[in-house]
């Protein structure tokens, strides 16, 4: 049988009974057992031995209980996340509430967690892309922020799906040369042979909708430039943007980045993001590769698939090992980005 006893007692379970079976006096025991009179009189009045649940009697809560009430009501209904319900309850509600106790308010209520309130039909199972050797590119656009008395310019991304390994470079329009002129640098800079290239339906990319059959006529810049270089492009199907996902979760990391600088130039703007691409492929481990960097993933895949490469991979600025052979990459222009 367990007994609930605080780590801080000063009495055991016997002596507890003990005092509680005794005759003698107050003070008596008090000096018996060591401990304060108070002790004495607590555990005389107490039939049990077990310590008492320290939880306080009354929670101290900024929100009353018809404010608590409204709130789980939005969370079931609405299903808004912690934050947006925090902006909710202080506007409309509540403006002293704070953000840990309206987590705990939810906590109590057994509402603290979105995935147990989605009904099963709304609950997402995604799909991991199949298995890829490296030479099958995403590529994208993005949209850069405009700078005052520059012109906007477009970020060309292209990302490997089985590395992660990835490549960029900034344009000032996104027209079909501008994307045949990405992906000469791309093959160029990839240290694989590009084998697949997977796109959405840009113009800058396909003629798909300017066609009768709604299909390729195979006479776009882009499309000639597969064919010259005996690349499969793909396109997604329409209204399926997630099929380029990968891409798009790169380009979100890209976002990050522009939301947490300032650019005084198209310059700066474009040594900022090819300074992230850098640490991104050297530095930054994936999960999706088991904690590898991108360049690390290579080096593996270069070992095990030398036939896949059309060139050796180097670190940006670090030592290379590879069987029976370590060099140091000290030029730019060398390593795989």
């Amino acid at each position: 049988m367990q007994i609930r006893l605080h780590k801080n007692a000063r009495t055991t379970p016997a002596v507890r009974q003990a005092i509680q079976a005794s005759t003698l006096s107050e003070r008596a025991l008090a000096q018996k057992y060591g401990v304060s009179r108070t002790t004495v009189r607590k555990w005389k009045r107490r039939s049990s031995v077990e310590d008492a649940s320290h939880r306080p009697h009354t929670l101290r809560t900024t929100l009353t209980p018809a404010q608590e009430a409204i709130v789980v009501y939005l969370r079931q209904s609405l299903l808004l996340p912690l934050d947006d319900l925090l902006a909710v309850t202080r506007e409309f509600l509540n403006p002293d509430v704070s953000r840990s106790g309206l987590d705990r308010c939810l906590r109590r209520h057994g509402v603290a967690s979105l995935k147990a309130l989605l009904p099963p039909a709304e609950k997402t199972t995604f799909k991991p892309f199949k298995v890829y050797e490296p030479g099958f590119l995403h590529v994208d656009v993005k949209y850069l922020p405009a700078i005052d008395g520059e012109p906007r310019r477009y970020l060309f991304v292209a990302i490997d799906r089985a590395t992660r390994w990835v490549y960029v470079a900034l344009k000032p329009n996104r027209t079909a040369l501008s994307a045949k002129a990405f992906l000469k640098a791309v093959i160029q800079a990839a240290p694989f042979r590009i084998q697949k290239c997977l796109t959405d339906n840009g113009s800058e990319f396909t003629d798909r909708f300017l066609t009768r059959t709604r299909q390729p006529s195979g006479t776009h810049e882009f499309d000639r430039l597969c064919t010259e270089q005996g690349i499969e492009h793909r396109l997604i199907p329409p209204g399926r943007p997630q099929t380029n996902g990968l891409v798009e979760r790169f380009n979100g990391r890209i976002e990050e980045v522009l939301q947490t600088h300032h650019f005084d130039s198209t310059a700066d703007l474009e040594t900022t993001l090819h300074r992230y691409v850098d640490l991104y492929n050297h530095h930054i481990p994936q999960r999706a590769l088991g904690h590898l960097t991108p360049i690390q993933a290579l080096k593996n895949w270069q070992t095990s698939h030398p036939h896949l490469f059309r060139k050796r991979v180097h670190n940006l600025a670090e030592l290379d090992s590879y069987t029976g052979v370590s060099i140091r990459c000290r030029r730019r222009t060398e390593y795989a980005g």
